[in-house]
């Protein structure tokens, strides 16, 4: 059973920037991609960005492309995702989320972690 821990969020001025972790454990393969959400009062969860362990590719939401990096440090088990130029429209629980790559859907999620970017 694969758990997510997030950790990183807070309160940050627009133009500021943040870096949040997701401890990831009880993957038993590099099988997985991971991925990072986000869920604004009032609106649905959207995704923002994701990792492949095992080749390393990434996508991203055009929303933050150019702005946001999503990485993975395989030692220590740990997805980071790596906020720059924060707007106010960033502001959301941001949540890590995981599945197998034979998979089309995110099946393993973590608590989430608040983001608030203050204009």
């Amino acid at each position: 059973q694969v758990q997510l821990v997030e950790s990183g969020g807070g309160l940050v001025q627009a133009g500021g920037s943040l870096r949040l972790s997701c401890a990831v454990s009880g993957r038993t393969s590099s099988n997985y991609r991971m991925a990072w959400f986000r869920q604004a009062p009032g609106k649905e969860r959207e995704f923002v960005a994701s990792v492949s362990w095992s080749r390393g590719n990434t996508f991203y939401a055009d929303s933050v492309k150019g702005r946001f990096t999503i990485s993975g440090d395989n030692a220590k088990d740990t997805i980071y995702l790596q906020m720059n130029s924060l707007k106010p429209e960033d502001t959301a629980v941001y949540y890590c989320a995981a599945r197998e790559s034979s998979l089309d859907s995110y099946n393993y999620w973590g608590q989430g972690t608040q983001v608030t970017v203050s204009s």
